[in-house]
C-alpha cells in the first residue's frame, strides 16, 4: 500500500525584496495509515507553508505531493472533492460559523458533499465530550470546547489523514493538553493518520514520528522512548 500522504523533493519559495526567499528546499514525507506525525520547528520555518502544499491549498514549484499515490494538482477540476474525501484540517483558529450549533458545525462538510453524516458528528462529539452539547451555540462553548469541535468537523468524513496547524496554539496549556489527546485518541480509534505542525515539543512527544524543519528540510529525530 502507498503511504496516505507523501511529498517528494517538494520545493517552495516566495519573492521578497531581496529576491526569492526559498522556503521550502527539497522535502520528503511519507506518512503511513494510522501514523501520528509531528513537525516541529520555530516559527517562519515554513511548517504552515508545507502543510498548505501536502492539503492541496497552494502549488509547489518543483517536487510531487501524493494522496494514496495519487497526486495532487491544485489546478485539476474536482480537486475540492477529493481533498473533503481524504483530508481533513483543523486550524489554529477553529473557523466555525457562530450563526450555525455544534451539530450543524460539525455536519457542514457533510451537507457540501451531498453526504448525511449526522450520526458520525453525535458520535464523534460523544468521544471528545461534547454529546450533551451538540444543539449549543458557539457562544456557549470554552476556546477549548471550540476547537474540540472544529475536530470534529475534521473527522466527519471519514478522511485518510488529518492536517493540523498549530491547533492548540491559541489554548493555554490545560486546554492544550486536552484537545491534543482527543486529536491524538480519536484518530488511532479510527486508523486515520494525523499530521501535526506545532512548536510545542513537550505537547506532542508520544507521537510516533516526529521531523523538525530546518533550513527548508525535514530531518527526522528519534521518537519518544526510541
Amino acid at each position: 500500500m502507498p503511504p496516505v500522504l507523501e511529498s517528494e523533493a517538494l520545493r517552495k519559495g516566495y519573492a521578497s525584496p531581496q529576491g526569492l526567499l526559498e522556503v521550502l528546499r527539497g522535502v520528503d514525507l511519507a506518512v503511513a495509515e494510522g501514523e501520528v506525525v509531528a513537525v516541529l520547528g520555530p516559527s517562519g520555518s515554513g511548517k504552515s507553508t508545507l502543510l498548505h502544499l501536502l492539503a492541496g491549498l497552494d502549488r509547489v514549484d518543483a517536487g510531487s505531493v501524493r494522496w494514496d499515490g495519487v497526486a495532487v494538482d491544485p489546478a485539476a477540476p474536482g480537486l475540492a472533492a477529493r481533498r473533503a474525501a481524504h483530508v481533513g484540517l483543523v486550524f489554529q483558529h477553529h473557523y466555525l460559523l457562530a450563526e450555525l450549533s455544534v451539530l450543524e458545525n460539525v455536519t457542514l462538510p457533510g451537507r457540501i458533499a451531498g453526504r448525511r453524516v449526522e450520526a458520525q458528528a453525535r458520535e464523534l462529539l460523544a468521544a471528545m465530550g461534547l454529546g450533551a452539547r451538540h444543539q449549543a451555540s458557539l457562544q456557549a462553548l470554552s476556546g477549548g470546547e471550540r476547537q474540540r469541535v472544529a475536530v470534529a468537523r475534521s473527522l466527519v468524513l471519514g478522511p485518510r489523514v488529518v492536517l493540523a496547524d498549530e491547533p492548540t496554539g491559541s489554548l493555554d496549556r490545560a486546554n492544550a493538553q486536552a484537545v491534543y489527546a482527543v486529536l491524538r485518541d480519536t484518530v488511532r480509534a479510527r486508523g486515520t493518520a494525523l499530521v501535526i505542525v506545532t512548536h510545542d515539543e513537550a505537547l506532542v512527544a508520544d507521537a510516533d514520528r516526529h521531523v523538525r524543519l530546518e533550513e527548508g528540510r525535514l530531518r527526522e529525530e528519534a521518537a519518544a522512548g526510541d
